[in-house]
């Protein structure tokens, strides 16, 4: 297994698991931990044993946002010079498994490379999320809260703008009142809230928070075709910037594919034979 700093991972079951992992610094987002992040997502990709990644925080929170001893040496003039800025070499996005339609193109920075793995990416938002970790939940496909959980986008109290993205997110996700309010109010905002406005998918109790996300991601584990999931996450993160034409377009080639696949054969004998699936994701 890889070493990492300032995370934990962990494979279980088909899930894998990444833990933020400065739990005495509500898991304030470090350049190391950033690289490391990427490192454990791209091992997670690669990984034929891991169906799907959950991203949690270790302690009572998720991501209280960048380091503020990173950003108290922040000099305005080489402000690309700053530590955050460098996580390492890009992720190796050639090296993933070619399964649907290719987004890469669609989505850089600092974080676009989540779109491109082909394995659904589960933000368990545990805790206090601010900051750039609020802004990274936004590139992972789902986003569970727990019950105690509290956000705020930050920016606009620390002189900062909608970084990295949030801008373009933010507002597909949830409309653009509510994105230009929690932007410009920087305010906090509970779980209930995030889920009133489409942030979040669901918010389950504190105290069940981790065995439910387990119970979710091992249904998506064991029940559906890893290829099939590959496939529709692109189509979907594709489909942003296609019109429904183009959309249609890449389901009809993208279903003939599938009817050449193991998964398809292997679900419809588990339907007619009344048992279990066995996806194999060929």
């Amino acid at each position: 297994m890889s070493e990492y700093s300032d995370i934990l991972y962990s494979v279980t079951d088909g899930v894998a698991t990444i833990t933020l992992n400065r739990p005495d610094k509500l898991n304030a987002w470090t350049a190391a931990m950033q690289g490391s992040v990427k490192h454990a997502l791209m091992d997670a990709a690669r990984d034929a044993a891991v169906r799907v990644i959950t991203i949690t925080g270790a302690g009572r929170g998720f991501c209280a946002g960048a380091d503020m001893g990173a950003l108290q040496k922040i000099d305005s003039v080489k402000w690309n010079e700053r530590a955050l800025a460098h996580d390492g070499p890009p992720a190796d996005l050639a090296s993933l498994p070619k399964i649907g339609p290719t987004v890469s193109a669609h989505y850089g920075g600092r974080f676009g490379y989540l779109m491109s793995i082909p394995k659904p990416i589960i933000a368990a938002i545990n805790g206090p999320c601010a900051g750039i970790g609020l802004v990274f939940t936004l590139y992972c496909d789902l986003r569970f809260a727990a019950h105690d959980a509290k956000f705020t986008t930050a920016f606009a109290q620390r002189g900062l703008i909608a970084e990295h993205g949030i801008s373009w997110l933010l507002p597909r996700l949830c409309g653009m009142a509510n994105a230009l309010d929690v932007l410009l109010s920087a305010r906090k905002f509970t779980a209930a809230d995030a889920l009133r406005i489409g942030m979040v998918n669901a918010v389950y109790q504190q105290e069940s928070f981790n065995k439910d996300v387990t119970a979710y991601a091992r249904q998506l584990a064991d029940a559906v075709s890893p290829r099939s999931m590959a496939v529709m996450k692109a189509q979907l993160w594709k489909a942003l910037y296609q019109d429904l034409n183009e959309a249609v377009a890449t389901a009809d080639v993208e279903m003939q594919k599938s009817f050449a696949t193991e998964d398809f054969k292997e679900g419809v004998a588990h339907f007619v034979e009344k048992r279990a699936p066995r996806f194999t994701g060929k």
